[in-house]
């Protein structure tokens, strides 16, 4: 049977040559062959014994067995590469392509994949658990089920493949990969242990995308495209047999080249299809095999961590990380970073599973003293978690967003991409403007001026009660009726970004356009705007429509759409709750406020925008000073603005 699938046509006139891979003498013909299994002893040998290869015999077997050239192992040198936290050591060798298996957990889509901290997350399409280290070995540890595993991978290589095609075959793939040992806790009947890619998923699937599967034995039974050689068909395999499959393709390859003699089409076509199959038969790879971590006493714990960084650093060239993805990746750097640093509490490891959400989160939230079932409450935790003011937080945090000063919007990223982990199945077209609207801002500075607690509001008499301290003046009450009021609102679409009709909807009234959570930091100061927050939120979570504010009560606003609610409460976050929605003459104080306010927003974003240039220097490598002249005209401005508000401002207390 043939290893390699034949198009009808092929557009290769010139032929296709089967690329010398030795890196020794080549005056001999190059005829591609796998290496007996006694050529892998020494390197085997060597590698176990080398001070700074800290992996299982297992993992240096499937090292020395995936080698196309094992005698090149032995006094081979390691790299070190820096990272965060300490130092990787690395090996750069030459391999066999199937004898690696791509991602286990592909970072790229953190935010389209489903959480199980949302009840209503798919099966199919779950995250897996994030991996943890082992105890003694540079090693990722998975403790979800190998068919759980197995079918996130195969989804994956999949996607990959149409999704980012690489040109294979005609040449040999020459960036290389990087891989790390994994090992599994409920292997069942596969192997408990592999190399597992965690950059250059879309150069092996490129790779492996025209290989049949050439032995029945290896296919499972309920496949839907047996013929299909997919990650799953390799993974179930012993080491030793996997090589045999890796022996059977090579040889099958050259007998077809072999067999298609002649100057025809059709022998050209399986000439050059075989000799490009040879040619993406392997891939350089370099192979984490050792951790040294700054601080000896954290031994292999922050080994997950230190992948993870190196990886973000690796996704800056031809397909770069999209900034929900990023953003999902640097929130889980951050969390636990703080678990390591042992800020996250007495309940550390609850608090630290009910921010990544990754796992079944009831227990967590029950310890927690949270009702598991409401979404609203553990995106409102996630909050509040993450806009604490402690100086050790503060520090790793602006330490992962490569901060030199921490803002409260530069908290916002990660924030959303791990509330919004409550809310994964919800359709893309809905989950699309709640992302938008959550990233245009949806903190207030009062969130990291005071200390508040995530409460179980979790009933209506319990809203009611909160809405009781709120309006007595309690701080950290109307912090958490507002976090939970705009969670709720966004999440259900009644509060999102302002449309373009925000005004033609109220009657050609000037809004607030600005971000969510300012909307809700200026209605959240009126009474008549915690009555209708707290109103919402009760009636949102049992599917009713929100009332609005008029004539001194409640009122049914049932033809009212999400896009109307919406512009009416950014109409009253610019002019108050009037009987008619408008309030023609604010009183002096309120324009006051409500300036004071616009300054501030003003210098956050101005804030923001420094940082941004500075990080894009710093990755840039640039070096240069910026001249006077076009600096100048900055400074002078901020000179006059901090004379002027120094003159209307109270002196700062000692």
């Amino acid at each position: 049977m043939s290893t390699i699938d034949i198009p009808d046509e092929h557009d290769d006139i010139d032929g296709i040559e089967v690329i010398d891979i030795r890196s020794g003498d080549r005056s001999t013909p190059f005829e591609h062959r796998v290496e007996p299994v006694s050529k892998t002893t020494k390197a085997i040998k060597f590698l176990q014994n080398h001070p700074d290869v800290q992996i299982s015999s297992a993992a240096v077997r499937r090292i020395a067995f995936g080698a196309v050239e094992p005698g090149l192992l032995e006094g081979a040198r390691l790299e070190r590469h820096r990272v965060e936290t300490g130092w990787l050591s690395v090996l750069t060798y030459r391999a066999y392509t199937l004898m690696l298996s791509p991602a286990i957990e592909n970072d790229r889509l953190l935010d389209k994949a489903h959480y199980a901290a949302d009840p209503d997350a798919s099966d199919d399409q779950r995250v897996l658990a994030m991996p943890t280290a082992h105890d003694t070995d540079a090693t990722l540890v998975y403790a979800d089920a190998m068919e759980d595993l197995v079918a996130a991978i195969d989804r994956a290589s999949m996607r990959v493949r149409g999704n980012n095609p690489q040109e294979v075959g005609r040449r040999i793939v020459e960036r290389p990969l990087t891989a790390v040992p994994a090992t599994f806790l409920n292997p069942r009947r596969h192997p408990d242990d592999d190399l597992s890619i965690v950059d250059g998923n879309s150069r092996w699937a490129s790779c492996t995308a025209g290989i049949k599967v050439p032995s029945s034995s290896i296919r499972p039974t309920n496949a839907k495209d047996p013929d299909s050689l997919l990650p799953s068909h390799l993974m179930r395999l012993p080491l030793a047999e996997r090589r045999d499959l890796v022996r059977e393709i090579v040889k099958n390859a050259h007998r077809d080249i072999n067999a298609a003699t002649g100057t025809s089409k059709a022998a050209r076509a399986k000439r050059d299809q075989a000799a490009r199959l040879l040619n993406a038969m392997t891939v350089p790879v370099q192979v984490i095999v050792g951790y040294t971590d700054d601080d000896p006493d954290m031994g292999m714990r922050r080994f997950p961590v230190a992948v993870r960084s190196l990886l973000m650093r690796m996704n800056i060239g031809v397909k770069p990380f999209d900034a929900s993805s990023q953003n999902g990746v640097t929130a889980e750097e951050i969390v636990t970073a703080l678990f390591d640093a042992g800020e996250l509490g007495d309940d550390a490891e609850a608090v630290r599973d009910v921010l990544l959400g990754r796992a079944d989160v009831t227990d967590a939230m029950k310890s927690l003293g949270l009702n598991p079932a409401f979404r609203d409450l553990r995106f409102t935790f996630v909050v509040q978690q993450l806009t604490r003011k402690e100086p050790r937080l503060n520090s790793i945090m602006a330490a992962k967003l490569d901060k030199r000063r921490l803002q409260v919007s530069h908290r916002s990223g990660p924030i959303v991409e791990l509330g919004l982990r409550s809310y994964s199945s919800l359709p893309k077209e809905k989950l699309a403007p709640v992302r938008t609207a959550l990233d245009t801002g949806c903190l207030w500075q009062a969130l990291t001026d005071h200390e508040w607690t995530v409460e179980n509001i979790d009933n209506d008499q319990a809203v009611d009660d909160l809405l009781e301290r709120a309006d007595n003046g309690d701080i950290p009450a109307r912090l958490l009726l507002g976090v939970i009021a705009m969670v709720t609102l966004v999440t259900s679409g009644y509060l999102l970004a302002p449309g373009g009709s925000a005004e033609q909807i109220v009657g050609g009234i000037k809004v607030m356009r600005a971000g969510v959570g300012t909307v809700i930091k200026t209605v959240l100061d009126t009474k008549e705007g915690r009555q209708v927050l707290a109103d919402a939120v009760k009636r949102i979570r049992v599917n009713l429509h929100p009332r609005w504010w008029a004539d001194g009560h409640l009122v049914e606003r049932d033809q009212w759409k999400g896009s109307d609610f919406n512009a009416h409460l950014r109409l009253a976050a610019n002019h108050g709750f009037a009987p008619e929605g408008y309030q023609n003459d604010p009183t002096a104080t309120e324009l006051e406020d409500k300036a004071l306010t616009a300054f501030q927003v003003s210098l956050t974003t101005a804030a923001a925008n420094l940082d941004d240039l500075i990080a894009l220097r710093k990755k840039n490598g640039t070096t240069t000073e910026l001249s006077w002249i076009i600096v100048e005209p900055s400074f002078k401005q901020l000179t006059r603005m901090d004379k002027a508000l120094t003159r209307i401002s109270e002196d700062e207390p000692s």
